[in-house]
Protein backbone atom coordinates (compact mmCIF):
# COMPACT_ATOMS: atom_id res chain seq x y z
CA UNK A 1 0.00 0.00 0.00
CA UNK A 2 1.52 3.73 -1.28
CA UNK A 3 1.37 5.99 1.70
CA UNK A 4 0.11 9.24 1.01
CA UNK A 5 2.53 12.23 0.71
CA UNK A 6 4.01 13.92 3.70
CA UNK A 7 4.13 17.26 4.23
CA UNK A 8 5.50 20.22 6.33
CA UNK A 9 4.60 23.75 7.69
CA UNK A 10 6.43 25.58 9.83
CA UNK A 11 5.28 27.25 12.86
CA UNK A 12 7.36 29.35 14.32
CA UNK A 13 10.46 27.55 15.29
CA UNK A 14 8.34 24.13 14.71
CA UNK A 15 8.04 21.66 11.75
CA UNK A 16 4.74 20.20 11.77
CA UNK A 17 3.46 16.82 9.60
CA UNK A 18 0.58 16.39 8.07
CA UNK A 19 -1.23 14.25 5.11
CA UNK A 20 -4.34 15.19 2.75
CA UNK A 21 -5.86 12.46 1.14
CA UNK A 22 -9.70 12.38 -0.49
CA UNK A 23 -11.42 15.04 -2.78
CA UNK A 24 -14.90 15.40 -0.83
CA UNK A 25 -17.05 18.57 -0.73
CA UNK A 26 -16.03 19.19 3.46
CA UNK A 27 -12.86 19.25 4.80
CA UNK A 28 -11.95 17.17 7.68
CA UNK A 29 -9.28 17.34 9.58
CA UNK A 30 -8.48 14.37 12.42
CA UNK A 31 -6.78 15.87 15.28
CA UNK A 32 -5.24 12.24 17.05
CA UNK A 33 -5.16 11.34 20.42
CA UNK A 34 -2.09 11.36 23.09
CA UNK A 35 1.13 9.74 20.50
CA UNK A 36 0.74 9.62 16.76
CA UNK A 37 2.65 8.34 13.74
CA UNK A 38 1.53 9.42 10.59
CA UNK A 39 3.31 6.56 8.23
CA UNK A 40 3.17 4.04 10.86
CA UNK A 41 -0.80 4.52 11.18
CA UNK A 42 -1.18 3.86 7.51
CA UNK A 43 0.43 -0.05 8.57
CA UNK A 44 -2.24 -0.88 10.66
CA UNK A 45 -5.40 -2.16 8.66
CA UNK A 46 -7.47 -1.13 11.02
CA UNK A 47 -6.84 2.79 10.60
CA UNK A 48 -6.04 2.59 7.10
CA UNK A 49 -9.49 1.24 6.49
CA UNK A 50 -10.82 4.02 8.42
CA UNK A 51 -8.79 7.08 6.65
CA UNK A 52 -10.54 5.83 3.31
CA UNK A 53 -13.67 5.35 4.44
CA UNK A 54 -13.37 8.90 6.19
CA UNK A 55 -12.04 10.50 2.83
CA UNK A 56 -14.24 8.75 0.58
CA UNK A 57 -16.80 11.44 1.46
CA UNK A 58 -14.53 14.57 2.72
CA UNK A 59 -10.88 15.98 1.82
CA UNK A 60 -9.45 14.47 5.01
CA UNK A 61 -6.16 16.16 6.55
CA UNK A 62 -4.11 14.30 9.02
CA UNK A 63 -1.46 15.38 10.96
CA UNK A 64 1.00 14.69 14.10
CA UNK A 65 0.76 17.11 16.53
CA UNK A 66 3.74 19.20 17.79
CA UNK A 67 6.13 16.75 20.31
CA UNK A 68 4.69 13.51 18.08
CA UNK A 69 5.54 11.10 15.32
CA UNK A 70 6.72 13.16 11.90
CA UNK A 71 6.33 16.46 13.74
CA UNK A 72 9.56 17.79 15.33
CA UNK A 73 10.28 16.42 18.96
CA UNK A 74 10.43 18.71 22.18
CA UNK A 75 12.18 19.06 24.77
CA UNK A 76 10.87 17.16 28.06
CA UNK A 77 11.49 20.51 30.07
CA UNK A 78 9.32 22.46 27.51
CA UNK A 79 6.12 20.44 26.50
CA UNK A 80 3.40 22.19 23.81
CA UNK A 81 0.72 24.12 25.20
CA UNK A 82 -3.47 23.75 24.40
CA UNK A 83 -2.31 27.64 22.81
CA UNK A 84 0.73 26.54 21.05
CA UNK A 85 -1.12 23.43 19.28
CA UNK A 86 -3.82 25.37 18.12
CA UNK A 87 -1.83 28.30 16.53
CA UNK A 88 -0.07 24.79 14.76
CA UNK A 89 -3.68 23.57 13.55
CA UNK A 90 -4.17 26.95 12.52
CA UNK A 91 -1.08 26.44 10.25
CA UNK A 92 -1.40 23.66 9.03
CA UNK A 93 -5.28 24.67 7.81
CA UNK A 94 -3.42 27.89 6.27
CA UNK A 95 -1.09 25.25 4.28
CA UNK A 96 -3.60 23.63 2.72
CA UNK A 97 -6.08 26.17 1.59
CA UNK A 98 -8.90 25.24 3.68
CA UNK A 99 -10.85 28.31 5.11
CA UNK A 100 -13.55 26.32 6.43
CA UNK A 101 -13.25 22.62 8.00
CA UNK A 102 -14.24 20.15 10.02
CA UNK A 103 -12.30 19.23 13.77
CA UNK A 104 -12.36 15.60 14.27
CA UNK A 105 -10.71 15.32 17.98
CA UNK A 106 -9.76 11.95 19.57
CA UNK A 107 -9.08 11.26 23.06
CA UNK A 108 -6.38 14.26 24.25
CA UNK A 109 -7.15 15.55 20.65
CA UNK A 110 -10.84 16.65 22.18
CA UNK A 111 -9.47 19.70 24.12
CA UNK A 112 -7.40 21.39 21.62
CA UNK A 113 -10.51 21.06 18.76
CA UNK A 114 -12.77 22.19 21.64
CA UNK A 115 -10.34 25.25 22.46
CA UNK A 116 -9.97 25.72 18.63
CA UNK A 117 -13.92 25.67 17.73
CA UNK A 118 -14.60 28.14 20.59
CA UNK A 119 -11.72 30.67 19.78
CA UNK A 120 -11.94 30.70 15.75
CA UNK A 121 -15.71 29.94 15.40
CA UNK A 122 -14.95 31.39 11.58
CA UNK A 123 -12.61 29.09 10.86
CA UNK A 124 -14.69 25.93 12.15
CA UNK A 125 -17.25 24.13 10.21
CA UNK A 126 -18.69 21.49 12.70
CA UNK A 127 -16.59 19.45 15.68
CA UNK A 128 -16.41 16.13 16.73
CA UNK A 129 -15.02 14.50 19.33
CA UNK A 130 -14.71 11.02 20.48
CA UNK A 131 -13.79 9.39 23.70
CA UNK A 132 -12.25 13.00 24.82
CA UNK A 133 -12.54 14.81 27.80
CA UNK A 134 -13.11 18.50 29.26
CA UNK A 135 -11.23 18.18 32.16
CA UNK A 136 -9.18 14.54 32.97
CA UNK A 137 -8.70 14.40 36.74
CA UNK A 138 -11.13 14.62 39.29
CA UNK A 139 -12.56 17.77 41.04
CA UNK A 140 -15.20 18.94 43.45
CA UNK A 141 -18.84 17.81 41.66
CA UNK A 142 -16.50 16.03 38.70
CA UNK A 143 -15.91 12.71 40.38
CA UNK A 144 -15.81 10.49 37.39
CA UNK A 145 -12.55 12.04 36.37
CA UNK A 146 -8.90 10.27 37.30
CA UNK A 147 -7.97 9.83 40.42
CA UNK A 148 -4.78 12.35 41.01
CA UNK A 149 -3.08 9.55 42.59
CA UNK A 150 -3.76 6.91 40.40
CA UNK A 151 -2.96 8.65 37.84
CA UNK A 152 0.70 9.24 39.10
CA UNK A 153 1.00 5.41 39.74
CA UNK A 154 0.09 5.05 35.97
CA UNK A 155 2.81 7.72 35.12
CA UNK A 156 5.43 5.84 37.15
CA UNK A 157 4.62 2.44 35.48
CA UNK A 158 4.48 3.62 31.97
CA UNK A 159 7.89 5.20 31.34
CA UNK A 160 10.12 1.36 32.35
CA UNK A 161 6.99 -0.46 29.84
CA UNK A 162 7.42 2.23 26.98
CA UNK A 163 7.13 0.50 23.87
CA UNK A 164 6.69 -3.12 25.19
CA UNK A 165 3.03 -2.04 24.25
CA UNK A 166 1.41 -3.02 27.23
CA UNK A 167 -1.08 -0.25 27.00
CA UNK A 168 -2.88 -2.40 24.63
CA UNK A 169 -4.79 -3.70 27.61
CA UNK A 170 -6.13 -0.54 28.75
CA UNK A 171 -6.62 1.85 25.86
CA UNK A 172 -8.12 -1.62 23.55
CA UNK A 173 -8.80 -4.54 25.55
CA UNK A 174 -10.34 -6.16 22.83
CA UNK A 175 -7.19 -6.67 20.56
CA UNK A 176 -4.75 -7.63 23.52
CA UNK A 177 -4.75 -10.87 22.79
CA UNK A 178 -4.07 -10.11 18.75
CA UNK A 179 -0.59 -10.12 18.14
CA UNK A 180 -0.12 -8.65 15.33
CA UNK A 181 -1.80 -5.44 16.65
CA UNK A 182 -0.07 -5.58 20.12
CA UNK A 183 3.51 -6.06 18.08
CA UNK A 184 2.29 -2.99 15.63
CA UNK A 185 0.91 -0.73 18.91
CA UNK A 186 4.36 -1.50 20.55
CA UNK A 187 6.48 -0.46 17.50
CA UNK A 188 3.98 2.71 17.01
CA UNK A 189 4.74 4.18 20.52
CA UNK A 190 8.79 3.67 19.82
CA UNK A 191 8.24 5.47 16.80
CA UNK A 192 5.99 8.10 18.15
CA UNK A 193 7.45 9.75 21.26
CA UNK A 194 10.11 8.76 23.88
CA UNK A 195 9.27 7.45 27.13
CA UNK A 196 9.69 10.81 28.57
CA UNK A 197 7.84 12.70 26.38
CA UNK A 198 5.24 10.43 26.10
CA UNK A 199 4.81 10.78 30.02
CA UNK A 200 5.38 14.50 29.98
CA UNK A 201 2.42 15.01 26.88
CA UNK A 202 -0.03 12.95 29.36
CA UNK A 203 0.74 14.69 32.39
CA UNK A 204 0.23 18.28 30.34
CA UNK A 205 -3.15 16.72 28.70
CA UNK A 206 -4.39 15.74 32.03
CA UNK A 207 -3.87 19.30 34.18
CA UNK A 208 -5.73 20.89 31.39
CA UNK A 209 -9.23 22.14 31.55
CA UNK A 210 -11.39 23.53 29.36
CA UNK A 211 -15.02 23.14 30.81
CA UNK A 212 -15.36 26.86 30.78
CA UNK A 213 -14.81 26.87 26.94
CA UNK A 214 -17.54 24.76 26.26
CA UNK A 215 -20.47 26.96 26.52
CA UNK A 216 -18.87 29.10 24.07
CA UNK A 217 -18.77 26.99 20.96
CA UNK A 218 -21.35 27.40 18.43
CA UNK A 219 -20.56 25.55 15.56
CA UNK A 220 -22.59 21.97 14.91
CA UNK A 221 -21.36 19.42 17.46
CA UNK A 222 -21.14 15.89 17.60
CA UNK A 223 -20.07 13.57 20.32
CA UNK A 224 -18.98 10.20 20.83
CA UNK A 225 -18.29 8.07 22.86
CA UNK A 226 -18.40 4.29 24.19
CA UNK A 227 -20.42 2.90 26.75
CA UNK A 228 -17.82 1.37 28.78
CA UNK A 229 -15.00 2.81 27.65
CA UNK A 230 -11.99 1.59 29.72
CA UNK A 231 -9.88 4.15 29.94
CA UNK A 232 -11.94 7.62 29.77
CA UNK A 233 -15.18 7.28 32.03
CA UNK A 234 -18.31 7.16 29.76
CA UNK A 235 -19.60 10.93 31.74
CA UNK A 236 -16.84 12.48 30.28
CA UNK A 237 -18.73 12.69 26.58
CA UNK A 238 -21.86 12.80 28.34
CA UNK A 239 -20.79 16.24 30.10
CA UNK A 240 -19.29 17.72 26.93
CA UNK A 241 -22.26 16.95 25.33
CA UNK A 242 -24.54 18.46 27.98
CA UNK A 243 -22.38 21.84 28.57
CA UNK A 244 -22.25 22.32 24.55
CA UNK A 245 -25.36 23.96 23.11
CA UNK A 246 -27.52 21.66 20.92
CA UNK A 247 -25.00 18.85 20.84
CA UNK A 248 -25.80 15.58 19.16
CA UNK A 249 -24.40 12.89 21.74
CA UNK A 250 -24.54 9.43 20.52
CA UNK A 251 -23.30 6.74 23.21
CA UNK A 252 -21.75 3.75 21.31
CA UNK A 253 -21.28 -0.03 22.16
CA UNK A 254 -17.76 -1.57 23.40
CA UNK A 255 -15.01 -1.18 25.92
CA UNK A 256 -12.13 -0.25 23.66
CA UNK A 257 -10.81 3.40 23.71
CA UNK A 258 -9.04 3.24 20.67
CA UNK A 259 -11.33 4.23 18.36
CA UNK A 260 -10.97 1.35 15.95
CA UNK A 261 -10.97 -1.61 18.53
CA UNK A 262 -14.51 -3.29 18.95
CA UNK A 263 -16.97 -2.09 15.85
CA UNK A 264 -14.44 -0.16 14.10
CA UNK A 265 -17.12 0.95 11.48
CA UNK A 266 -20.08 2.36 14.14
CA UNK A 267 -17.22 5.63 14.55
CA UNK A 268 -17.18 6.46 11.06
CA UNK A 269 -20.67 5.87 10.01
CA UNK A 270 -21.70 7.83 12.87
CA UNK A 271 -19.37 11.00 11.15
CA UNK A 272 -20.31 10.52 7.74
CA UNK A 273 -24.04 10.72 8.64
CA UNK A 274 -23.32 13.58 10.48
CA UNK A 275 -21.11 15.43 7.69
CA UNK A 276 -23.82 14.82 4.59
CA UNK A 277 -26.87 15.96 7.11
CA UNK A 278 -24.42 18.74 7.88
CA UNK A 279 -23.54 20.08 4.13
CA UNK A 280 -27.25 20.93 4.28
CA UNK A 281 -27.52 22.72 7.34
CA UNK A 282 -28.19 26.39 7.21
CA UNK A 283 -26.94 27.17 10.81
CA UNK A 284 -23.35 27.48 11.56
CA UNK A 285 -21.34 29.62 13.66
CA UNK A 286 -21.98 32.90 14.91
CA UNK A 287 -18.87 34.69 13.98
CA UNK A 288 -19.42 37.35 16.51
CA UNK A 289 -19.20 35.54 19.32
CA UNK A 290 -16.16 33.88 20.13
CA UNK A 291 -13.68 32.86 22.96
CA UNK A 292 -11.75 35.75 23.86
CA UNK A 293 -8.95 36.11 26.52
CA UNK A 294 -9.55 39.86 27.44
CA UNK A 295 -7.08 41.91 29.48
CA UNK A 296 -7.64 45.12 31.20
CA UNK A 297 -4.91 47.64 32.32
CA UNK A 298 -4.56 50.79 34.69
CA UNK A 299 -2.04 53.18 35.88
CA UNK A 300 -2.25 53.00 39.80
CA UNK A 301 -2.65 56.38 41.44
CA UNK A 302 -2.95 57.98 38.23
CA UNK A 303 -4.85 61.13 40.11
CA UNK A 304 -1.76 61.56 42.41
CA UNK A 305 0.85 61.43 38.59
CA UNK A 306 -1.33 64.01 37.14
CA UNK A 307 -1.83 66.03 39.69
CA UNK A 308 1.99 65.96 40.06
CA UNK A 309 2.97 66.57 36.61
CA UNK A 310 0.13 69.31 35.90
CA UNK A 311 -2.26 68.54 32.94
CA UNK A 312 0.14 69.37 29.75
CA UNK A 313 2.86 67.16 30.99
CA UNK A 314 0.50 63.94 32.17
CA UNK A 315 -1.23 64.57 28.50
CA UNK A 316 2.63 64.18 27.15
CA UNK A 317 2.83 60.89 29.34
CA UNK A 318 -0.14 59.50 28.53
CA UNK A 319 0.59 59.61 24.66
CA UNK A 320 4.09 57.87 25.69
CA UNK A 321 2.34 55.47 27.60
CA UNK A 322 -0.13 54.35 25.32
CA UNK A 323 2.98 53.90 22.81
CA UNK A 324 4.51 51.54 24.52
CA UNK A 325 1.18 49.57 25.15
CA UNK A 326 0.06 49.55 21.64
CA UNK A 327 4.06 48.14 20.80
CA UNK A 328 3.51 45.14 23.18
CA UNK A 329 0.41 44.60 21.72
CA UNK A 330 1.89 44.26 18.31
CA UNK A 331 4.66 42.41 19.77
CA UNK A 332 2.01 39.53 21.51
CA UNK A 333 -0.65 39.83 18.43
CA UNK A 334 -3.43 41.62 20.75
CA UNK A 335 -6.20 43.36 19.33
CA UNK A 336 -6.64 47.22 20.76
CA UNK A 337 -10.65 47.65 22.17
CA UNK A 338 -10.23 50.93 23.46
CA UNK A 339 -8.57 53.41 26.03
CA UNK A 340 -9.84 54.35 29.07
CA UNK A 341 -7.65 57.66 29.99
CA UNK A 342 -4.89 55.23 31.95
CA UNK A 343 -5.85 52.33 30.83
CA UNK A 344 -6.48 49.50 27.95
CA UNK A 345 -9.29 47.01 26.74
CA UNK A 346 -7.73 44.89 24.69
CA UNK A 347 -8.11 40.86 23.77
CA UNK A 348 -5.77 38.02 22.43
CA UNK A 349 -6.78 34.42 20.93
CA UNK A 350 -4.49 33.00 23.49
CA UNK A 351 -3.75 32.90 27.08
CA UNK A 352 -0.40 32.48 27.26
CA UNK A 353 0.47 35.51 24.97
CA UNK A 354 -1.75 37.78 26.76
CA UNK A 355 -0.48 37.44 29.95
CA UNK A 356 3.00 37.82 28.51
CA UNK A 357 1.83 40.60 27.19
CA UNK A 358 0.72 42.12 29.90
CA UNK A 359 4.16 41.48 32.27
CA UNK A 360 5.66 43.04 29.11
CA UNK A 361 3.66 46.12 29.30
CA UNK A 362 4.58 45.98 33.27
CA UNK A 363 8.07 46.47 32.39
CA UNK A 364 7.59 48.56 29.62
CA UNK A 365 5.76 51.27 31.52
CA UNK A 366 8.36 51.33 34.68
CA UNK A 367 10.35 53.24 32.13
CA UNK A 368 8.51 55.99 32.90
CA UNK A 369 7.94 55.43 36.09
CA UNK A 370 4.27 54.38 35.91
CA UNK A 371 3.29 51.23 38.00
CA UNK A 372 0.21 49.47 36.42
CA UNK A 373 -2.06 46.95 37.85
CA UNK A 374 -3.45 44.05 34.98
CA UNK A 375 -6.50 41.78 34.97
CA UNK A 376 -7.16 38.85 32.41
CA UNK A 377 -10.25 36.38 31.85
CA UNK A 378 -11.09 34.06 29.44
CA UNK A 379 -14.56 34.07 27.94
CA UNK A 380 -16.78 34.28 25.20
CA UNK A 381 -17.56 37.60 24.05
CA UNK A 382 -19.96 39.62 21.60
CA UNK A 383 -18.00 41.37 18.95
CA UNK A 384 -19.30 45.34 18.34
CA UNK A 385 -18.55 47.80 15.36
CA UNK A 386 -15.99 49.34 17.80
CA UNK A 387 -16.28 47.65 21.26
CA UNK A 388 -16.73 44.35 23.01
CA UNK A 389 -19.47 43.33 25.29
CA UNK A 390 -20.60 40.15 27.22
CA UNK A 391 -20.11 38.68 31.08
CA UNK A 392 -16.55 38.19 30.29
CA UNK A 393 -15.78 41.72 29.94
CA UNK A 394 -17.18 42.68 33.04
CA UNK A 395 -15.21 40.13 34.66
CA UNK A 396 -12.06 41.33 33.51
CA UNK A 397 -12.56 44.49 34.33
CA UNK A 398 -13.37 43.09 38.21
CA UNK A 399 -10.33 41.06 38.74
CA UNK A 400 -8.33 43.80 37.00
CA UNK A 401 -9.70 46.42 40.28
CA UNK A 402 -8.72 43.70 42.32
CA UNK A 403 -4.99 43.10 41.26
CA UNK A 404 -2.47 45.02 43.43
CA UNK A 405 0.20 47.60 41.87
CA UNK A 406 2.30 45.49 39.65
CA UNK A 407 0.12 42.85 39.76
CA UNK A 408 -1.09 40.60 36.65
CA UNK A 409 -3.88 38.92 38.23
CA UNK A 410 -6.20 36.10 36.22
CA UNK A 411 -9.58 34.12 36.34
CA UNK A 412 -8.98 30.00 37.27
CA UNK A 413 -10.15 30.02 33.85
CA UNK A 414 -6.88 31.65 32.17
CA UNK A 415 -4.58 29.45 34.61
CA UNK A 416 -6.50 26.20 33.30
CA UNK A 417 -5.23 26.99 29.03
CA UNK A 418 -1.74 28.18 30.22
CA UNK A 419 -0.52 24.24 31.80
CA UNK A 420 2.70 23.13 30.68
CA UNK A 421 3.41 27.17 29.59
CA UNK A 422 6.07 27.78 32.49
CA UNK A 423 3.94 30.29 33.75
CA UNK A 424 4.00 30.13 37.48
CA UNK A 425 0.86 31.53 39.73
CA UNK A 426 0.54 32.51 43.15
CA UNK A 427 -3.02 31.48 44.57
CA UNK A 428 -5.32 35.26 45.85
CA UNK A 429 -7.85 33.22 46.68
CA UNK A 430 -11.99 33.15 46.06
CA UNK A 431 -13.60 36.34 45.28
CA UNK A 432 -17.13 37.83 44.98
CA UNK A 433 -17.08 39.95 41.61
CA UNK A 434 -19.37 42.86 41.48
CA UNK A 435 -22.39 42.36 39.26
CA UNK A 436 -21.28 38.57 38.58
CA UNK A 437 -22.83 35.39 40.25
CA UNK A 438 -20.74 33.31 41.96
CA UNK A 439 -17.32 33.02 43.34
CA UNK A 440 -14.17 33.14 41.51
CA UNK A 441 -10.78 32.17 41.85
CA UNK A 442 -7.96 34.51 41.25
CA UNK A 443 -3.82 33.35 40.87
CA UNK A 444 -0.96 36.35 40.47
CA UNK A 445 0.84 35.28 37.17
CA UNK A 446 4.33 35.30 37.39
CA UNK A 447 6.99 34.81 34.54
Amino acid sequence: MKIPLVNYIKNGEFHIAYQVIGEGPIDLVLVPGWISHLEMAWEQPLLAHSFYHLASFSRLILLDKRGTGLSDRVSETNLPTLEERMEDLHAVLDAVGSSHAVLFGISEGGPLCMLFAATYPERCAALIVYGSWARALKAPGYDWGFDPTEFESFLTSLEPHWGEGTAVNIVAPSLAHDEHFCAWWARYERMAASPGTASGLLRIAFEGDVRNVLPAISVPTLVLHRAHDAFVDVRHGRYISEHIRDARYVELEGVDHFPMGGDSNAIDKEVERFLVNLIGVTRGPNPDRVLSTVLFTDIVESTKHAAIKGDEKWKELIAIHDNHIRIELDRFRGKEIKTMGDGFLATFDGPGRAISCAHAIRMSLRTLGFEIRSGLHTGEIELMENDIAGIAVSIGARVEALARPGEVLVSSTVKDLVVGSGIEFVDRGMHVLKGVPGEWHLYAAIL
